[in-house]
C-alpha cells in the first residue's frame, strides 16, 4: 500500500482531481438513468414490454463500468474514492507512527484534512500548520 505524505497528495491531486470530477458526472447520469428506469418500468405493462428499457439499462451497466474503471485508476494511483456522489477521497498516510487517511473532497483547493483509519468524513480534523509546512 503506498502511504501520501501531505505534499505528495498535493502533488497527486491534479489528476485525482480530474478522475474525481469525472466520477462525479457519471454518477450524477447514473442517478438520473436509474430514476428514468423507475419511471418507465413502473409505467410499462409487463405484457407489453417497451424496448426502451433494455437500452436504459444497457447505458446504466455502461456508466456503471465506466465509474467502476475511474475508480481503478484511483486505487491504482494509492487513492481510496470513498464517496463516488460528492468525490470524496482519502490517501492512506502515516501520522505520529500510526496509520491515518489524509482527507481530500472535490471543490478544496488542496489535502488539508485528515482522519483516523476506523473513522469517516465527519471525523476529520484539520491538518497542523506543522505537518503541511
Amino acid at each position: 500500500m503506498t502511504l501520501f505524505t501531505i505534499d505528495h497528495a498535493n502533488r497527486a491531486l491534479p489528476l485525482v482531481r480530474r478522475i474525481v470530477e469525472d466520477v462525479v458526472q457519471e454518477h450524477r447520469r447514473w442517478q438520473e438513468a436509474i430514476a428514468e428506469l423507475d419511471l418507465l418500468g413502473s409505467a410499462v405493462a409487463p405484457e407489453f414490454p417497451d424496448p426502451r428499457l433494455a437500452a436504459l439499462e444497457r447505458r446504466i451497466q455502461q456508466i456503471a463500468s465506466d465509474i467502476d474503471g475511474y475508480q481503478a485508476e484511483l486505487e491504482q494511483l494509492g487513492a481510496q474514492l470513498k464517496d463516488r456522489r460528492v468525490g470524496l477521497v482519502d490517501f492512506p498516510s502515516e501520522m505520529d507512527g500510526r496509520q491515518v487517511l489524509l482527507c481530500w473532497r472535490l471543490g478544496e483547493p488542496s489535502v488539508q484534512f485528515w482522519h483516523e483509519v476506523d473513522s469517516g468524513f465527519a471525523s476529520r480534523q484539520p491538518l497542523s500548520p506543522t505537518l503541511v509546512g
